[in-house]
């Protein structure tokens, strides 16, 4: 029987099986040297604003990912309880991606817009206040500490490297985009709904007074998941850019 030598000797049977390995693994891997990118770009996708990655950067330092995954799967159950399953192009410009192996907390990949800047604001300094069942811990401090954007430009100028599509002029107007989105009335809001779409502004922690890491988390909570128009979202193209 042809198969006989692999049974018999275990060197044989070692060397046949790295020779499958390898060539399964060069069917799955060699395709991906001749595309572009193996993510579709969607219509509505932008880079974060200054103020929404630095509260992204703020939700990753205090570990929310633990509890709160950011993607919703294909299957009835997760689309019926938290909307439309998630998008690749939708964490294409996150480092790292907040995907998530678990599930203290609800799923909030579509929790933009859910709930007003209110209620995002008393539930991260008491959660217990707007969800009595609730056993996550409250972030009190986030009110009281002034944002630190001394670096935004540096940050900015890092992640371009890496592949954020970053232009010079956002760099450059960095400091004034995250002065402008916690500000109505900042004339520098038309610019900066130019470079960035749908991006929400508003006094988000409640104090006028400074800028806080309570805004900048609360900015970009409220942005999660409300770029792709999903009332038109057609997955065989036409979304494509």
């Amino acid at each position: 029987m042809t198969h006989e030598p692999f049974e018999k000797n275990s060197i044989i049977l070692l060397i046949g099986i790295l020779i499958m390995v390898s060539i399964g693994g060069l069917v799955q891997i060699a395709p991906l040297f001749w595309v572009d990118s193996t993510i579709e770009k969607v219509k509505g996708m932008r880079p974060y604003t200054p103020l929404e990655q630095a509260g992204r950067d703020i939700y990753v330092r205090e570990g929310c990912y633990t509890c709160h995954s950011q993607m919703i799967r294909t299957l009835r159950d997760e689309v019926e309880r938290y909307g439309h399953y998630s998008l690749a192009a939708e964490s294409m410009y996150d480092h790292p991606f907040q995907w998530g192996s678990k599930r203290t907390g609800p799923d909030l990949a579509r929790v933009g817009g859910k709930y007003s800047d209110a209620w995002q604001r008393e539930h991260l300094i008491n959660p217990r206040s707007v969800v009595p069942e609730s056993i996550m811990p409250g972030y009190p401090w986030l009110a009281k500490s002034k944002l630190d954007y001394s670096k935004v430009t540096k940050n900015l100028s890092t992640l371009r490297l890496v592949g954020v599509p970053y232009s010079d002029e956002m760099i450059a107007a960095a400091k004034a985009d995250i002065e402008a989105q916690v500000n109505p009335d900042s004339k520098g809001v038309k610019a900066l709904l130019a470079r960035y779409p749908k991006a929400k502004v508003g006094n988000f922690d409640g104090n006028a007074a400074d800028v806080t890491e309570l805004d900048a988390v609360i900015a970009y909570l409220q942005m999660l998941g409300t770029l792709v128009d999903f009332a038109s979202f057609d997955a065989s193209g036409p979304n494509l850019r």
